[in-house]
């Protein structure tokens, strides 16, 4: 048979996300399932395995017309050797994706880092489309970072890299050890963010999170966070504008370091207040950055949404065939 189908994975720490592209990359079958990473790794390879193969179902694609495969993972991921080294998410440790996909689909798999894959595709075909150079920032959960030059992911030896979030900035915290600094994601994740919000809902003065949430924090998503500002709770204004300027304050020293043409920042927290974001990083990066280096760079709020991780994993798996 003529190959001329692509997958793309998006393996979260809530959903499995599978996806057949046909050569323009255009979704012409998709299915979403729960991850249950809690069940562990063993079992959570079978349902990627399910999500794939019911995927190929609603696309009426035989597995034998599939090109290419690829899958986003959520941690630090060997790509050489197709292993999710960690995924401190899904408390799953030295998992051979790779390897476990290859002999179910008889041909290579590329394994990447989720934000890696979602850099890509917006380097491919998004927001950093015609770019050399792309830096991705999604803060989600935690935050996550991707770095695309001249169409090659950037990564170590033999480990994925770009963990933005761990960068230690100076300032106090509640968490960690004694004179710990906090990581950037301990002030941009949004279980970060959600924390700060209980606090001013216990104050009284979120009253659209005290309503919907209460002390929950996980009930507290982007939505509730957007429509918190929306009612003109503006003690969660200022969180998100602090959040925002934390953001910023770890973006300028990677732009530093790799002096990307665009930055493309994206995400859930992204796509509910993309204005926030994008005026916290920018000016942000303005006052702390070089300004011979900062001013050259371009700041886009994310393009291809939900589909991003998948649409990039599938379309590096093809650019390795090349």
């Amino acid at each position: 048979m003529v190959k001329k189908y692509s997958i793309g994975v998006d393996l979260g720490g809530t959903k499995i996300l599978s996806v057949v592209f046909n050569e323009d990359l255009e979704v012409v079958g998709s299915v979403r399932m729960p991850t249950e990473g809690n069940k562990g790794a063993k079992e959570g390879m079978k349902r990627i395995w399910t999500a794939v193969q019911d995927a190929l179902k609603e696309a009426e694609v035989h597995c034998d017309e599939i090109k290419a495969l690829g899958i986003g993972c959520p941690g630090v991921v060997d790509s050489t050797k197709g292993i999710l080294r960690e995924a401190s998410n899904l408390g799953w440790k030295k998992v051979n994706v790779g390897e476990y996909l290859s002999k179910r689909i008889e041909r290579d798999v590329c394994v990447l880092n989720d934000v890696d894959a979602g850099t890509y595709a917006e380097y491919h075909m998004g927001a950093g489309k015609g770019a050399r150079s792309v830096l991705g920032v999604f803060p989600g959960t935690g935050v996550g970072g991707g770095f695309v030059y001249d169409g090659k992911i950037l990564r170590g030896k033999d480990v994925s890299c770009m963990e933005i979030g761990e960068l230690r900035m100076l300032g106090s915290t509640l968490e960690g050890k004694m004179n710990e600094p906090v990581t950037l994601e301990g002030l941009c994740g949004r279980l970060a963010i959600a924390s700060a919000c209980v606090i001013e809902a216990m104050r009284g003065n979120a009253p659209t999170i005290q309503e919907n949430a209460g002390a929950d924090i996980s009930r507290i998503k982007s939505g509730l966070i957007k429509k918190s500002i929306d009612a003109g709770e503006d003690s969660v204004l200022a969180i998100m504008k602090r959040s925002a300027n934390y953001l910023g304050a770890g973006v300028a020293s990677a732009i530093e370091l790799l002096a990307p043409e665009v930055v493309v920042l994206g995400g859930g927290l992204v796509e509910k207040m993309p204005e926030i974001y994008l005026d916290g990083v920018s000016s942000a990066v303005s006052r702390y950055g070089s300004n011979s280096i900062a001013r050259g760079v371009r700041f886009e709020a994310a393009e291809m949404g939900d589909l991003a991780v998948a649409v990039g994993a599938a379309a590096y798996a093809l650019a390795q065939q090349s």
